[in-house]
């Protein structure tokens, strides 16, 4: 049975075309995903992701616990509200899910992990925490709107008291604060500035209603995902699995192999793959001629070895069909991409393609 977050009316309110995504009814988009996807690019949108599951973590030996459960290690997080973006691993190195982690204090962390990898992710949660002293809290009592945009963080401001309004204003990306009862984090999904806003679920329809009031338009799920994609973001169950490594998704960066001794789950596994050498590469690729680029086309290297795309969308911004795709490391800056029977050339090109509204590759 489908389940609906506290905003569902609101979204039937603004004319959201209502979809099942992950067991949830959410909203597509409004009338024009493309229209969305330009006004979070240009001025100010937002997106009901109540769906994300909120966990906190509390214990004394809350912060050993996450240094064996993340391939990222907590310890580099020192002041309260940081945040740290990590996957999660099973002990082949593949990924369970990725995930947001902030550091509240010495026995309290909060994490933000997908919906569609919920059940799993509590259970294996709740498998690694039975050798620590740390208990888990899911906050179903809580909602999640992300608010993106050049203008979002200016309008989203104009909703709280003075004093919160200079917190919230001065934090640094990847930062969050308690603000009474609000949630700030300068976190996003778009590679758009702006706020992910936690809020109990009882106050979630008056707090997207004072935001629409605000100026900021209600986007869909559509929207974000070609925002994402041109951000050079990935998504889970598309861009990577349990049968993938970070490693082969464009995220060794989120790997933290020091300190040496910190046995993280799926350590081994990723030694192992790092030092075998010839990892499979995670790159950006840009059509050069006209086409639709979708995951799973194969993609034909200059030397004949062969990967596949992951992701693939047309970008409203590049006007162009773009994607991300899993090639042999020996791949250079061209290649075919093999779309109904026929090859079209492909550019080779680094993420993001654009990041706070500006094209970062060649046209």
């Amino acid at each position: 049975m489908s389940q609906r977050t506290p905003l569902y009316e609101k979204h039937l309110e603004s004319g959201g075309k209502i979809v099942d995504f992950a067991g949830w009814e959410m909203p597509i988009h409004y009338g024009s995903q493309i229209e969305e996807h330009h006004h979070v690019r240009r001025t100010a949108g937002m997106f009901d992701v109540s769906h994300m599951v909120v966990i906190d973590f509390n214990g004394k030996q809350v912060r050993d616990y996450l240094r064996k459960l993340l391939a990222n290690d907590v310890a580099r997080l020192k002041i309260p509200g940081k945040a740290l973006y990590s996957c999660m691993l099973n002990e082949k190195g593949g990924v369970i899910d990725d995930l947001i982690v902030y550091y509240l204090d010495d026995t309290h962390y909060r994490m933000v992990v997908n919906a569609a990898t919920r059940d799993k992710d509590l259970t294996w949660m709740g498998k690694q925490a039975e050798a620590f002293d740390v208990s888990l809290s899911e906050r179903d009592d809580l909602s999640m709107i992300a608010v993106q945009g050049p203008e979002a963080r200016a309008k989203a401001l104009k909703l709280l008291s003075n004093d919160e309004r200079q917190l919230a204003e001065s934090l640094k990306p990847f930062f969050g604060v308690q603000l009474s009862q609000l949630f700030f984090a300068r976190t996003g999904y778009t590679g758009e500035d702006g706020f992910e806003i936690i809020v109990p679920s009882d106050q979630a329809a008056d707090f997207w209603q004072a935001l629409l009031d605000a100026g900021v338009k209600p986007c869909g799920l559509g929207a974000r995902d070609t925002l994402r994609l041109e951000a050079g973001m990935n998504l889970y169950g598309t861009d990577m699995d349990e049968n993938v490594s970070p490693l082969e998704s464009g995220l060794g960066w989120t790997v933290a192999w020091e300190p040496t001794e910190r046995n993280f789950v799926g350590r081994d596994a990723l030694e192992q793959q790092r030092d075998a050498g010839n990892v499979m590469r995670f790159v950006g690729l840009y059509l050069e001629t006209r086409g639709v680029l979708r995951g799973h086309q194969k993609v034909i290297c200059e030397d004949g070895s062969e990967g596949e795309i992951t992701s693939g969308t047309f970008s409203p911004t590049l006007e162009n069909a773009i994607a991300m795709a899993r090639v042999p490391a020996s791949t250079g800056d061209h290649c075919e991409v093999e779309i109904r029977g026929k090859r079209l050339p492909a550019r080779v090109v680094k993420t993001p393609f654009v990041r706070q509204g500006k094209i970062l590759i060649e046209k």
